[in-house]
């Protein structure tokens, strides 16, 4: 790996571009799928492909994508991931017709995977040092802030400015940068090669139960939870995930070895980044039917209401996580962060349903959102912490799965809540603005609740050692039990 600190902050430069454009095209399409609907005539129910073919691809190909670059090199999947988003990029911009345009988008959810599969990996061997690291995970939070929030605005530019196929075409340039940077600046980390962990059956078992299982969540808004084919999907899901498990317990040389969930900071910090992810995805996503919806902002208005949080989240990961984890200590940071958004999430449980002023009743949760920023800074650091370096690949893989996984099952999850509430209302005579604001309330206390879940896992399973008599005692949180 590069050596000089100029060397290595260039190298993370490059990790963060790759990254910046794969969130970037997360949030520019859903600017633009009216458009696209219109243009290639996709059904109602057709448009929410090009959403979920990306989604199934990313999901289910995080940890097998983590893995490869562990035996046959973290540069090498990264850099080839790079070049599938972009070639799949510019086959979206081109598509005529809804399948090829679906079809692109699953090879985009593909090599959007491989590079993020690997990139934290990448970021833990560049920066031993842990100070460095946790501003190096800061910087990783505020790209994916940046593109959060520049994919709001910079979608509807594009397609009220050009037309739709531009937000896809914008990747061109981006990726082909950061595949001939990637090239020079990062280092050849051959891995051990194939035979070292080539468990081909158990390849297959993770990855078809992870896919099935994200294709049962995000259709389940559409079948029902109950429904024969929402269950039928989820036992098969769990039942292939259950044997991927069993083989990797028996396997000579295992796709997963279980020694990485033999690290308590490694399995809480996962679980409650599901958690956390749950809960604010689908803010992200009830706030924005709010404001369009109960308040009738436009699409470009309601960008720009939602900007100050990413830019508070981004702001605080950049210039404030790195020191107060120095500071306190990833757990307290964790807590505090949690607790930034618990009380954000529960202050749009009094939205009303008519004359909401911005001020009082929206930014003051735009702003708590910056606990996002402590959260995911400290949270990638314990997520990161128990694994060896030659399952770095692996670590960052399982650590974006449960990112992705957490994400489609909290948006699938609370937008039917909220449905159902203001569906049962509006049949009761209940106004259409005050049934939806009802509805949106219940999605966001359940929402607040998953907080406090992982609040109470946070300080529970991420407690403090008690230090050996006669030890040095170290600071803040540098006693946070790693290993059972």
């Amino acid at each position: 790996m590069p050596r000089t600190p100029r060397s290595r902050w260039l190298a993370l430069a490059v990790i963060c571009t790759g990254m910046l454009m794969i969130i970037l095209d997360g949030s520019i399409v859903t600017v633009a799928l009216p458009a696209i609907q219109q243009d290639l005539g996709f059904s109602s129910s057709g448009l929410a492909w090009i959403v979920d073919a990306y989604v199934i691809a990313f999901g289910g190909l995080l940890l097998l994508a983590g893995r490869l670059g562990d035996l046959i090199g973290r540069r090498r999947i990264f850099v080839a991931g790079l070049a599938v988003f972009t070639a799949a990029s510019v086959l979206c911009g081109f598509a005529t017709d809804p399948g090829v345009l679906i079809a692109a988008r699953f090879l985009q959810g593909a090599g959007g995977a491989m590079t993020s599969a690997v990139s934290l990996g990448m970021i833990v061997a560049l920066f031993p040092e842990p100070a460095e690291r946790t501003r190096a995970f800061g910087a990783f939070g505020f790209v994916g802030a940046a593109g959060a929030s520049l994919g709001q605005v910079l979608g509807g530019v594009l397609t009220q400015g050009l037309s739709w196929p531009w937000i896809f075409f914008v990747n061109l340039p981006i990726g082909v940068l950061a595949v001939l940077a990637g090239r020079r600046l990062l280092d050849d980390d051959r891995g051990p090669g194939l035979r070292a962990g080539a468990d081909a059956l158990g390849a297959v078992l993770v990855t078809a139960g992870l896919m099935i299982g994200v294709y049962a969540i995000v259709e389940a808004a559409s079948y029902g939870w109950a429904s024969p084919h929402t269950a039928g999907l989820g036992s098969l899901s769990i039942a292939l995930l259950a044997a991927f498990l069993v083989r990797q317990a028996r396997a000579a040389k295992p796709l997963l070895p279980l020694r990485m969930f033999a690290s308590r900071t490694v399995v809480a910090a996962n679980l409650v980044q599901l958690l956390m992810l749950a809960a604010l995805f689908s803010f992200q996503v009830l706030v924005a039917l709010y404001l369009q919806n109960v308040l009738h902002y436009s699409a470009s208005r309601t960008g720009l209401a939602m900007l100050p949080a990413a830019l508070t989240i981004g702001t605080v990961s950049l210039a404030v996580s790195a020191r107060a984890i120095g500071r306190f200590g990833e757990r307290t940071t964790l807590l505090a962060g949690l607790a930034l958004l618990t009380v954000g999430l529960g202050l749009l449980v009094r939205l009303p349903a008519h004359d909401a002023d911005y001020a009082t009743d929206l930014l003051p949760t735009m702003l708590a959102a910056g606990g996002f920023g402590l959260a995911i800074t400290a949270l990638t650091a314990l997520g990161m912490s128990g694994a060896r370096p030659e399952d770095a690949g692996l670590a960052s893989g399982l650590f974006n799965t449960t990112q992705q996984v957490g994400a489609a099952l909290g948006v699938a999850v609370l937008t039917t809540v909220a449905s159902s509430r203001a569906t049962g209302l509006i049949s009761a005579g209940t106004g259409r603005a005050e049934a939806l604001t009802a509805g949106f309330h219940l999605a966001f206390a359940i929402g607040a609740g998953l907080l406090l879940t992982a609040l109470a896992v946070t300080a529970v399973a991420l407690r403090r050692q008690r230090p050996a008599p006669g030890a040095a005692t170290a600071p803040a949180d540098a006693q946070v039990s790693v290993h059972v």
